[in-house]
């Protein structure tokens, strides 16, 4: 018999702004530093793209002792890295890059993209990696849309994908360095589903777009309350869709480490931020130009 988690958290994703980015950042937030091991999470978009407006372009940058993701919903960028890595994603395509001892990396809108113009949408997340792994090789895997495997409720109105982690036997096609689920979701206007999330991860709901009833006690909308995070209790999370809605579900196992982070860097001590800043001006991180 499965039941339910108790509801954490509920709170909305206030706008940020990132130089020349206005995006929305429900982590960290008001009351809420992280959702261990989930470190931050933005959700940027959806801009409309042209030859005169592309605010979402990143030049090179260096990161350390954490994992960069990103799901990519809308719209076309490239990725381009230190370790020579140049990749077309595409919208619903998955990059996921581990800094480990140090990476440079790059993205934004294809120039094919902007020169047709479009809408943008994604979400950047911040998975941290426990102290054993922070100076790990870094490594990047790319996962493509159609290559994702797909769980629909009994009358196909709620599709769920399996990026990372496992759900009802599939299981996701990301290799991991710690115990993560990464599920998107899409629904149409009406539907239900249970999805399993073990009671020993931390877990959260965060809405992209549309209307959702979590628990059957708290709604999920646009311009609201858009993330949940739930107690570690129960086995099990139930989304009834209100209208077309698109979702990210995340849990994982917490590292329960003591974070230190300056900018790109993510790690356990301030003398290990020190290093990394020294590292990366030594190219350690290795160049991309």
């Amino acid at each position: 018999m499965k039941t339910l988690k108790t509801i954490a958290h509920k709170v909305g994703s206030p706008l940020v702004s990132m130089g020349p980015v206005r995006l929305r950042q429900p982590i960290p937030t008001e009351g809420i530093d992280m959702v261990d091991p989930f470190l931050l999470l933005h959700h940027y978009g959806p801009y409309a793209i042209s030859p005169f407006n592309n605010p979402f372009d990143l030049g090179p940058h260096p990161h350390r002792g954490f994992e960069p993701i990103t799901l990519l919903f809308k719209g076309e960028q490239l990725h381009r890295d230190s370790l020579g890595n140049e990749m077309l994603v595409k919208a619903g395509d998955v990059q996921w890059t581990t800094a480990g001892r140090g990476i440079i990396h790059a993205e934004g809108p294809s120039k094919e993209f902007v020169e047709r113009g479009g809408e943008l949408e994604g979400i950047q997340l911040w998975l941290n990696l426990p102290a054993v792994k922070k100076m790990m090789p870094a490594n990047y895997q790319h996962l493509k849309s159609e290559d994702i495997p797909v769980i629909t409720n009994e009358d196909k109105s709620i599709e769920l994908k399996v990026v990372a982690g496992e759900l009802e036997e599939k299981q996701g096609l990301i290799k991991t360095q710690t115990a993560v689920n990464v599920f998107t979701v899409k629904t149409q206007e009406k539907g239900e589903m249970n999805i399993s999330i073990p009671t020993s991860h931390k877990s959260l709901v965060y809405l992209l777009d549309g209307e959702v009833l979590i628990n059957d006690e708290a709604t999920l909308k646009k311009g609201a309350t858009q993330m949940i995070t739930f107690h570690q209790d129960g086995d099990s999370i139930q989304i009834e869709a209100k209208k077309e809605s698109t979702l990210l579900v995340l849990s994982g196992e917490p590292i329960n480490e003591k974070v230190a982070s300056w900018g790109p860097y993510v790690m356990n001590t301030q003398t290990e931020i020190m290093e990394a800043l020294r590292d990366y001006q030594k190219g350690k991180m290795g160049y991309l130009y």
